[in-house]
């Protein structure tokens, strides 16, 4: 998909808003906007945090322009977590699967997406490009894995340019970074410091391989994390089911990922989202 397909869609979504707008404000309804916060892409993202409210994914499944037209149907998520951390760094069958999206909208936007790029570990001179290459395909939430130092996240911070929120309120784009290495929860603090950082995760499937799956480490590590977010008053974010996404929102958690849709539902009711 060219980036400008899914410009010219946000377009003619705006258009459209815009007059339900002002339908709605003459009957004295409630406008698209304050009915359903996912018509608005990608800005629902930053609103939703800004009004303390949780916000939910879900990984993208199969990298096909099909599972997109399917995955935009899905009106529980509030964006598609798509990975291209491992393998090919191929960013035209991303596009294909955003145009699969867009294809199967309908009356809505498509959902915005996040993009998990390799490691800047494994090449710190080739993440800003892969980063640059993400934003110019469209997607509006760029993740950073395996972050292990603030010196890693100021790179990551830097390489999304300077239309990034928080750091500009009314931001286009957000940085979600991982900790998921024993390295990293020992920066945590000072990673989750950085300025300019939008969301910090810590990752439990790395995390559990990293502490051998000591699983009260792992939890610990987890709630190293989180504290630190809430020090600096950060959104954290975790993977979740439908078991346990209720008490990770109890515990602060704002942004969940989730791999079964069913837990969507969980989740947005627990949050009272529904």
């Amino acid at each position: 998909m060219r980036p400008t397909t899914r410009r010219a869609l946000r377009s003619a979504h705006g258009t459209a808003l815009l007059a339900a707008v002002l339908t709605a404000a003459c009957a004295g309804e409630k406008t698209p906007e304050e009915a359903d916060p996912v018509m608005e892409s990608p800005a629902a993202i930053v609103r939703l945090l800004e009004g303390g409210q949780p916000v939910f994914g879900i990984f993208s499944g199969d990298h096909t322009p099909e599972q997109g037209a399917v995955m935009v149907q899905n009106r529980e998520t509030d964006f598609v977590f798509y990975s291209l951390e491992s393998g090919p760094f191929d960013i035209p069958a991303m596009e294909a699967y955003m145009q699969g999206m867009a294809d199967g909208a309908g009356e809505y936007a498509p959902h915005p997406v996040a993009l998990r790029i390799p490691p800047i570990r494994d090449d710190r001179e080739a993440a800003p490009g892969r980063v640059r290459r993400g934003l110019d395909a469209g997607v509006d939430v760029i993740v950073f894995p395996h972050v292990e130092s603030a010196e890693e996240a100021a790179l990551a911070v830097s390489s999304m340019g300077s239309n990034v929120w928080p750091a500009v309120p009314d931001g286009r784009y957000v940085n979600l970074l991982i900790i998921e290495d024993q390295v990293g929860i020992a920066n945590a603090r000072e990673i989750v410091a950085t300025p300019g950082v939008s969301i910090v995760f810590p990752g439990p499937g790395d995390l559990r391989r990293a502490y051998e799956r000591d699983m009260e480490a792992v939890e610990n590590a987890i709630q190293t994390v989180l504290a630190a977010c809430k020090e600096f008053d950060v959104p954290c974010g975790i993977t979740a089911g439908v078991d346990d996404i209720g008490k990770r929102l109890e515990q602060g958690f704002r942004v969940i990922i989730v791999t079964a849709p069913e837990a969507l539902a969980v989740g947005r009711a627990a949050a009272g989202r529904n």
